[in-house]
């Protein structure tokens, strides 16, 4: 009996032993909030780059190319920070966009001419406005300071690239969405990511939907 109770004495003291290294384990992940905006930011980042490719290969508004190239180089820069910041987090970032990101690109390599750079500015608004409110709910929301600088980081860029979109719209005649008299892209009704159903940016349903887009997708959904 002495035998057992000084095996399970030894028991106990190991469990407590190991407590305060798994509770500080624990404690560097980061949170939902944190690890959802990494990965659904990456998918935008992988859309981003994709679609300002088509627009420079397709596009027949040079305003139009001229912006794809824009965000290829700015969206290229972001991910890079988004996958240092991952790899240090232990963070697993998808491979691919969201499957609603990747009907919108399926659908503008249909298209051509005027109809592609309609279809391309209408994507990228509704991505925009979605990229935009996520990146707020993070700079509010997330505890983890390195992905919140991203967020604070990537804010500008996202707000200057869908005022672009907005004059480039207004000239080409395609529908802007709602915004509020601060001029920043309004919620529209959708979620915001670190709850339960946050949208991944880019190929989104909003008031005026991107192409091919059906439902609104998980941040971090391949």
């Amino acid at each position: 009996m002495l035998g057992i109770k000084r095996l399970g004495l030894l028991a106990a003291l190991v469990v407590v032993g190991l407590a305060p290294a798994a509770a500080s384990q624990a404690a560097a992940q980061p949170s939902t909030q944190d690890t959802q905006y990494l990965q659904a930011v990456h998918q935008v980042n992988l859309f981003e780059i994709t679609a300002g490719n088509l627009a420079q290969q397709k596009g027949q508004n040079q305003q139009v190319k001229d912006l794809g190239k824009m965000f290829v180089t700015d969206h290229t820069q972001l991910d890079q920070t988004v996958q240092s910041t991952a790899q240090q987090l232990n963070v697993q970032l998808p491979a691919d966009p969201t499957a609603d990101q990747q009907k919108v690109l399926d659908k503008l390599n249909n298209l051509n001419g005027a109809e592609f750079d309609k279809a391309w500015v209408t994507a990228q608004l509704a991505g925009h406005v979605q990229a935009i409110q996520a990146t707020q709910t993070e700079i509010s929301q997330g505890s983890d300071q390195s992905v919140v600088q991203i967020a604070q980081d990537a804010l500008p860029v996202l707000q200057a690239h869908y005022d672009a979109l907005v004059a480039l719209a207004q000239t080409l005649g395609v529908p802007v969405p709602q915004t509020s008299a601060s001029g920043t892209p309004s919620p529209g009704g959708t979620t915001s990511p670190g709850g339960t159903e946050s949208p991944a940016p880019g190929g989104t349903e909003t008031e005026e939907p991107a192409p091919g887009t059906t439902e609104t997708p998980v941040p971090g959904q391949s």
